[in-house]
């Protein structure tokens, strides 16, 4: 099992849901780094569950223990080690799914691959929860990014059939995303959340639970980051987002729509603007033959409906090797999209440091 990442900053997570703690090792990162604790709570408060009807009611405070790599508040350029403490477990209401692997999750694949080892309390180190040290470490990122004028943001595009307004691909502002970035629930468009949450409770309602897409966008970053073919910008960042659990779809700009576009209209033409090269539009996400280009990078990730529901499902007995039907105890979201924008800000902004460095 491998859960580490990066070549110049490297992560490595570690732990489990239902474990004593979880945390995680940065190696990599530069000495002298003045840490802001106070924007990294925020960050995590943005993922901690407990907080609202759109997520799971189990309550974790997600306060990060710094163990080593930070002194007197500033980094010593040591590995930097962090464990948060499990505080509120309930083990046994994994009990029924010993035997009984939960849809759409990794239960089964882990059962045969690990020879039924692998801890199923609360999806292991399988679970979203794991996702808490990512964006600790993206929280970390982001304030080396911001010395390089670098800022990284997003907001809730869609749960379900509610969306918010989408980014001007070509004209994002830092301060854009920062206000973006103080929001436990991350929308351009205030009308959009009534709309949204409407669609979340519905779906708690009726027992299930329902998916939707985060947009992110990067502003700041120099041209020619990155590289061709098996070092791109977008296989960088597409590789961490995908570690993200409930992640199952990554776009760049206009991503799939380029399918049904002419060239003439996908195509970002340049122009000079106030002495230097820009693009008119910016459809490609500030990311051509792998490189930046200098505009916004603009990343659309698709978030799978939480596959712990309340409704019976079909499943098999592994003992008996028979089909059966399950019903999912324990607590689980409704909804993961508003917790994960903090997520896919981490990650994004940890792959960006990594092709900094």
């Amino acid at each position: 099992m491998s859960s580490n990442i990066g070549e110049k900053i490297k992560l490595s997570i570690f732990g489990e849901s239902h474990g004593e703690a979880i945390g995680c090792v940065i190696d990599g990162l530069p000495a002298g780094v003045k840490l802001d604790m106070d924007k990294i709570y925020l960050d995590m408060s943005r993922r901690a569950p407990g907080k609202d009807k759109t997520a799971t009611p189990r309550l974790e405070k997600d306060i990060p223990h710094i163990l080593s790599g930070v002194l007197n508040g500033t980094t010593t350029g040591a590995p930097l080690a962090m464990i948060i403490e499990n505080t509120n477990t309930k083990s046994g209401d994994y009990s029924n799914v010993l035997a009984m692997p939960r849809p759409s999750h990794s239960d089964y694949p882990a059962y045969v691959k690990y020879n039924a080892n692998n801890d199923i309390r609360g999806g292991g180190h399988f679970s979203g929860r794991l996702t808490a040290p990512l964006v600790f470490a993206g929280a970390v990122a982001k304030q080396i990014l911001a010395e390089k004028s670098i800022t990284v943001g997003a907001h809730i595009a869609q749960i379900g059939n509610a969306f918010d307004d989408m980014l001007d691909k070509n004209n994002v502002t830092s301060e854009q995303l920062e206000r973006l970035n103080k929001m436990t629930f991350a929308v351009i468009n205030p009308d959009a959340e009534e709309k949204m949450r409407a669609e979340v409770e519905n779906a708690r309602m009726d027992l299930d639970s329902i998916g939707g897409m985060i947009e992110c966008a990067v502003v700041g970053m120099p041209v020619g980051v990155g590289g061709n073919m098996f070092d791109t910008v977008e296989g960088k960042l597409a590789q961490i987002l995908y570690g993200v659990p409930a992640v199952k779809g990554v776009s760049f700009g206009e991503g799939f729509g380029f399918a049904g576009m002419l060239g003439s209209d996908a195509n970002d033409e340049y122009c000079v603007k106030d002495g230097e090269v820009k693009t008119v539009t910016n459809n490609n996400g500030g990311i051509l033959g792998g490189m930046t280009t200098g505009a916004p990078i603009i990343v659309n990730v698709a978030i799978k409906p939480t596959p712990s529901i309340s409704k019976p499902q079909r499943s098999v007995n592994l003992e008996t090797m028979e089909d059966d039907t399950l019903v999912i105890k324990g607590r689980h979201d409704p909804c993961i999209v508003p917790r994960a924008v903090s997520v896919i800000e981490g990650a994004v902004a940890l792959g960006i440091l990594d092709l900094m460095m």
